[in-house]
C-alpha cells in the first residue's frame, strides 16, 4: 500500500518526467489522466488483445515505438519476455521508470525503426503502432519489420481517404490512366506540412494502400480489427 509521502513522491517524479503520451497506472497515480484523447489506449488494448494468447510463458515480444510501455507491460503481464524499442528519449525514459516503479523487468532500448535489422533476431510476436505515419520512408521501414515476427504482427496506422477497396490488375499498359482516379485504388497521402498540428505526420495511406503495403512487404493478412488494426502472418 503506498503511503501519503511515497504517492507524493511518485506523483513528483512523474510531473518532472511529463509530459505523458500513454496513461499509465503507476500504483494508483496515472501519468496522464487528463488525455485529450480520453483512454484510447484501453480502447486499442480491447481490440489487439485478441492476437495474444492468454498466457505467453516463454514467447518473445518486440515492442515498436514502445513509448512509455503500455503494450509492453500489458504483454510482460502475460508473462512474455519482452523488447521495447523507442527512438525518443524523453518517452524512453518515461517507460524505464514505469518498470522501475512497477517492477518489471523489461529490455527497453533507444533504436530508431530503420535499426531493426541489427536486433539480429526474430520474435513470436511484434507490435508496430501507431509509427508508419510518422515515419518519412514507411515501405522502407515496413520491409525490415516484416522480416521481424515468428508467428504474428499487430500493426495499426492512421488511414485516411476510402474505406473501401476494388481488385486490380497484376499489370496495365501504360496508356491506363482512370484507374488511378479510382478513390478505392492504392494510395498513400503525403503530408508536406502539419496534419494535426504534427510536424511528423508524414504519410497516411488509404485502406487499400496499407493492405497493399502489408502483402508487398511479405506479410499474409489474417484479420482486419476496427479500421485501422491488422494482425498479420509473416508469408510462408
Amino acid at each position: 500500500m503506498t503511503t501519503v509521502v511515497e504517492r507524493e513522491g511518485l506523483e513528483e517524479r512523474i510531473r518532472a518526467l511529463g509530459p505523458w503520451f500513454h496513461d499509465l497506472d503507476l500504483h494508483g497515480v496515472r501519468t496522464a489522466p487528463e488525455h485529450p484523447l480520453g483512454n484510447f489506449l484501453r480502447d486499442l488494448w480491447s481490440q489487439v488483445e485478441p492476437a495474444f494468447p492468454a498466457d505467453m510463458t516463454g514467447k518473445t515480444v518486440l515492442d515498436i515505438g514502445c513509448n512509455a510501455g503500455f503494450y509492453s507491460l500489458q504483454l510482460h503481464g502475460r508473462g512474455a519476455r519482452v523488447t521495447g524499442i523507442e527512438h525518443d528519449p524523453h518517452y524512453l525514459a518515461q517507460a524505464k521508470f514505469a518498470a522501475e516503479v512497477l517492477g518489471v523487468d523489461i529490455d527497453y532500448r533507444l533504436m530508431d525503426v530503420y535499426e531493426v535489422d541489427t536486433l539480429g533476431e526474430q520474435y513470436d510476436y511484434v507490435l508496430f503502432m501507431g509509427v508508419l505515419y510518422h515515419l518519412r520512408y514507411p515501405l522502407y521501414a515496413l520491409d525490415k519489420v516484416a522480416k521481424l515476427p515468428r508467428e504474428r504482427l499487430i500493426f495499426q496506422s492512421m488511414l485516411r481517404g476510402s474505406g473501401e477497396t476494388v481488385e486490380v490488375e497484376q499489370d496495365y499498359p501504360i496508356t491506363e490512366r482512370g484507374i488511378f482516379e479510382d478513390p478505392r485504388y492504392p494510395a498513400m497521402y503525403f503530408i508536406e506540412h502539419r496534419y494535426a498540428g504534427d510536424p511528423t505526420n508524414w504519410w497516411t495511406p488509404n485502406r487499400a494502400g496499407m493492405e497493399a503495403m502489408l502483402r508487398s512487404a511479405g506479410l499474409h493478412i489474417e484479420r482486419r480489427v476496427g479500421s485501422e488494426v491488422y494482425f498479420c502472418a509473416p508469408s510462408r
